[in-house]
């Protein structure tokens, strides 16, 4: 859907229809399912020679393919891509013996498979040749990184657009957390990618998020200002961190919209819209967690499941920007998925 500039757009047509899930993302190259070595990648063979006599597996396998590390080739022998006389060989502390013939198919690695197209469906709220803004479902990681080297945000850039294959990170300027939900916006020209980050870093971007968290927040209006980093004991995590311990300084306004007490036997939850000043990774949910309101169904920050929602309840909901090249005003209103919008109508007095 196009914006004409200036006023809001809703994300829902009509005949929208929210992604299916349910089914995970499926790496066209991903041969785990193949006959072992029958990919058309690579494959050396050659005989163990007596050097090699009773050495282990993985070892023999350096000296065949020294290019590759060792953690590398052990992930093939796991993945059922060596051989030893013609028989799959899976265990990397076995002993070889000379003369035995050693077969190997270098499949490449998971990482070097995260920067290749795939087509996915992408809900776009707005599409010029310098700017694309999606909404973006739970469930989508963005970024490719361990764990995730397929089926990203970054994936379907570069088969939705080919210009994406020469900006950075497929012209990903900002990021929404994997379960996180709503608006975001992206580049499509390295000059619209540049405009983009120096808008986000002069804070004129304006970000606003609707979240539900556990308990009724002391105030109805506040702000939160505290430096956020790497958490030093759970590096999964960030933690509110000092600035002379590498925090780097984040700032969120928060307005509590409603609230349930918890009298009537359920949670305690606040139903809050949330202004991001500045960026910082899992920024609203280290803030709140923070101050005791860890967002309702954030397992990693001290969230529960509640109100129906099984992962964090968090949507980003409105954005305004300049547009990156004309710098005409554009707004975005984007409304939650269905899950998040149930949770939410639960909650006495709250709007959006």
């Amino acid at each position: 859907m196009r914006s004409s500039g200036g006023g809001p757009v809703s994300a829902k047509s009509a005949d929208y229809r929210e992604p299916d899930l349910s089914q995970p993302e499926v790496d066209p190259l991903d041969d785990s399912a193949a006959e072992p070595l029958a990919a058309p990648f690579e494959t050396r063979t050659a005989a163990v020679t007596a050097a090699l006599h009773g050495v282990r597996l993985d070892k023999a396998l350096v000296a065949m393919a020294p290019e590759f590390s060792r953690s590398h080739l052990q992930q093939l022998i796991a993945g059922a891509h060596v051989q030893l006389d013609g028989a799959l060989a899976q265990t990397a502390s076995r002993r070889v013996r000379a003369g035995q013939q050693l077969t190997l198919a270098l499949v490449p690695t998971e990482e070097s498979r995260a920067y290749t197209p795939q087509p996915m469906a992408l809900v776009v709220l707005h599409e010029d040749e310098d700017l694309l803004v999606l909404d973006k479902p739970a469930g989508l990681v963005v970024h490719p990184a361990p764990g995730n080297w397929s089926g990203t945000l970054l994936n379907g850039l570069l088969a939705h657009h080919a210009a994406a294959a020469t900006l950075p990170r497929a012209g990903i300027v900002h990021r929404l957390d994997k379960d996180t939900s709503g608006v975001m916006m992206v580049g499509k020209t390295l000059a619209a990618v540049t405009a983009l980050v120096r808008d986000i870093a002069a804070r004129e971007v304006y970000r606003r998020y609707l979240a539900l968290a556990h308990g009724v927040t002391a105030a109805a209006t506040f702000t939160v200002e505290a430096p956020i980093g790497r958490d030093p004991h759970v590096r999964v995590r960030m933690a509110v961190v000092p600035l002379a311990a590498g925090g780097r300084p984040a700032r969120t306004d928060v307005r509590r919209l409603g609230m349930s007490d918890g009298r009537g036997g359920g949670d305690a939850v606040s139903a809050l819209s949330c202004t991001l000043h500045t960026g910082r990774t899992h920024q609203i949910r280290v803030h709140l967690a923070s101050l005791g309101h860890p967002l309702v169904a954030d397992a990693l920050y001290g969230g529960r499941p509640a109100l129906g929602m099984q992962r964090q309840a968090l949507h980003a909901t409105e954005l305004r920007l300049a547009h990156p090249v004309t710098r005409l005003p554009l707004a975005f209103d984007c409304q939650p998925p269905a899950d998040f919008a149930a949770a939410w109508a639960q909650v006495p007095g709250a709007a959006t």
